[in-house]
């Protein structure tokens, strides 16, 4: 059941595109203005209050449902009559690139990055470096809207990351599709370099073998595989996770490599200690990462580059092997 209130918007902390902090009734609140309309001191809303109220280590913020004073009787999207959460109570048109071009046949061997977590991405585009024609593709597993990612937000801005694809549920990006396969033969189309795969942060997790986001990892590898392109697994691995299903090489990443059904890539940053079951992998030099990673906000749990190199250094090493592999 949803857990809804009706509140007031007592303060607008920031504005970016596509997202607004805010607080209502003095509690903090995310906004969607593509989605809901725009927010203003003073409006009276209905927020989603559930995560927040069950204390979930992503849920610590309340989620703007309705704005009761600005955001009724908007109009869908032109021309877009394809649903995002189809028959769901937030259900909204979406114009989808399948639409409105021809898809490419097959990937031609581009690379494809899938990351299971969504603090992946900063050192993996990293690792690729600017200069190349870089989709970020982000499937469902975490948060939905690619505007709550600030990760996101900051590797456009930098050059890394050239377009943002939304695909199935999720929303908010400068593409829409339909499925990860068409995501990825909608950028070859359109003569992109490589592809970045990965879920949104605040993964879905359950601790149990596959029942988290990560997932998604081994589901966008399969389509890569199956497309012709070159499936690259971001190794999950920690030296400072507390939890000992995530230290060294996380089960999340034992997971996605057990779901993959073709040949996959498994880079490993040189010189670190791996486990003895990560086979085949390959080993990619990641001197200077941090260097390569300056600048951009790396974080994962709390965590820095100085905290847990080696989470870093393993992404940045999917990165590296698709540069390497960029024509």
């Amino acid at each position: 059941m949803l857990t809804l209130r009706r509140g007031n918007v007592t303060a607008v902390l920031s504005r970016d595109e596509g997202l607004a902090r805010i607080e209502v009734d003095g509690e903090p609140c995310v906004a969607y203005p593509r989605l809901t309309g725009p927010v203003a001191l003073g409006d009276e809303v209905l927020v989603n209050v559930q995560a927040r109220q069950l204390e979930l280590g992503s849920g610590g913020f309340d989620v703007l449902y309705a704005n009761l004073t600005r955001g009724l009787d908007l109009p869908a999207e032109r021309g877009a009559h394809v649903m995002k959460l189809p028959y769901a109570p937030g259900q909204v048109a979406v114009r989808h690139a399948e639409e409105d071009g021809v898809l490419a046949e097959t990937l031609a061997g581009l690379p494809v990055v899938c990351c299971s977590l969504h603090s992946q991405v900063v050192p993996v585009c990293a690792g690729i470096g600017t200069g190349r024609r870089l989709a970020y593709v982000q499937v469902p597993g975490g948060a939905l809207p690619l505007s709550l990612s600030d990760a996101v937000r900051a590797l456009v801005d930098r050059g890394h990351v050239t377009t943002t694809v939304a695909v199935g549920a999720c929303v908010d990006g400068d593409v829409a599709c339909v499925s990860v396969e068409s995501a990825l033969l909608w950028a070859a189309a359109e003569r992109f370099d490589a592809f970045v795969c990965a879920i949104g942060p605040g993964i879905v997790g359950t601790g149990s073998r596959f029942g988290h986001g990560g997932v998604a990892a081994a589901e966008a590898a399969n389509a890569a595989s199956a497309l012709g392109g070159v499936p690259i697994v971001a190794v999950r691995a920690s030296q400072a996770d507390p939890r000992e299903r995530h230290r060294g090489v996380s089960h999340h990443t034992r997971a996605v490599l057990e779901l993959c059904l073709g040949e996959v890539v498994v880079p490993w940053p040189a010189g670190w200690e791996v486990p003895t079951w990560l086979e085949p992998r390959e080993e990619v030099e990641v001197s200077g990462w941090a260097e390569a990673c300056a600048g951009l906000p790396l974080s994962h749990m709390g965590r820095g580059a100085v905290n847990d190199p080696l989470f870093f250094a393993a992404a940045f090493a999917a990165g590296r092997a698709a540069a390497a592999r960029i024509g």
